[in-house]
Parts: structure tokens; sequence; C-alpha cells
């Protein structure tokens, strides 16, 4: 994908969490029965967020480490700032543990996108060598 469109997308879904977030109340898709579920909710969202952010700071940064701390970093302080915002909303509250939710879900899909980057990087120069 180019650049443009790999930004495009990082920002749109940025857009959509902040509406999400926007709401008074969010019915629950799925009802796995138990209490804190939504953690999970968070963790696929923030998973979708980190693979964008991945996808998009790979054009400004070589290093697959810095890439995936950028990326770690944008997700979790845009989770912040999410569960912040939810703070003025009528009938939200900011709590700590979505955002920990947030961030652990960026955390587990950019750690397997730096694995499976190393991999394909040392497949390479293993062909090349």
């Amino acid at each position: 994908m180019s650049k443009t469109l790999d930004f495009t997308l990082l920002i749109s879904y940025c857009l959509f969490i902040y509406w999400l977030s926007d709401q008074s109340s969010l019915d629950k898709p799925f009802d796995f029965g138990f209490d804190t579920q939504d953690k999970l909710y968070h963790a696929a969202a923030y998973s979708i967020m980190g693979l964008l952010a991945w996808r998009s700071f790979r054009h400004l940064v070589s290093s697959p480490i810095i890439l995936a701390l950028l990326s770690i970093a944008f997700c979790s302080l845009y989770g912040l700032s999410d569960e912040w915002h939810q703070s003025f909303v009528v009938g939200r509250e900011a709590d700590s543990a979505d955002w920990l939710a947030d961030t652990s879900g960026s955390v587990l899909v950019i750690l397997l996108l730096y694995k499976l980057n190393n991999r394909y990087f040392n497949e390479r120069l293993k062909v090349k060598g």
C-alpha cells in the first residue's frame, strides 16, 4: 500500500475510535458471559490500531525496534487521550484498566509484527548470503 493510504487508514481508524468514545453508551456486540469482556473489545480495537500504526510508521523509520516502539507509543498515548476524552462524555468515564487493555492489544500485535519482520529480514539475508 502507499504511504498516503496507510496514514489515511490510521487516521480514519483513530477518528472511528473517537466517534465510538463519544457515544453515551455502546451495546456489546457479543456477550461472552463475564464482567470484564469490554477489555477484550479494547484489546481487539487497539490491536487493529497497532497494525495500522506499524504499517504507517514503517514509511518513516527503517529500524524495526524504533518502528515497534513508535507504534506502541502512538497507540498507548492515543488510548490515554481516548480515556481522558471519555471523562467528558455523559454516561462514560475514564478507566485505567481500559487504557491498559488498549496498550496490551497494541503491544501484542506489534510484537508479533516485529518478530515476523525480523524473521523475514533474516531469511532474505540467508538467500542473499
